[in-house]
């Protein structure tokens, strides 16, 4: 697995930086309809799950720090979308949803906001 080294992801230009998130969005969302298309309990729901809550976790983590420059009204927004969709995933793991639109909806909505 590439992972660039911290110092190398502070020299990025915020417009990389974006684009980089946009590209791991989108990935999200491909792998959300490619769970929606082979059903809840196959191996690409679990995969989809498993990357959606890691990139949330981050995320959030990311959103709740003191160093996040971006307003905090923002950052809140974003930590309940995260919430929410983590809840959403949590429910489709457990079998208490079987149903992928709202959350592929989301994500596609978080992707074309980062465009």
């Amino acid at each position: 697995m590439h992972r660039l080294a911290y110092a190398e992801i502070l020299e990025e230009t915020p417009s990389r930086a974006r684009e980089r998130e946009r590209a791991v969005v989108e990935r999200a969302v491909t792998l959300l309809r490619a769970a929606e298309a082979e059903g809840p309990r196959s191996r690409e729901a679990v995969e989809a799950l498993v990357f959606l809550r890691r990139l949330w976790l981050l995320l959030i983590e990311d959103l709740a720090s003191r160093d996040n420059d971006l307003p905090q009204a923002l950052r809140a927004d974003l930590i309940s979308i995260g919430l929410w969709v983590m809840r959403e995933a949590d429910r489709i793991r457990l079998e208490q949803s079987a149903d992928f639109t709202d959350l592929i909806a989301v994500m596609q909505s978080l992707a074309e906001g980062l465009r």
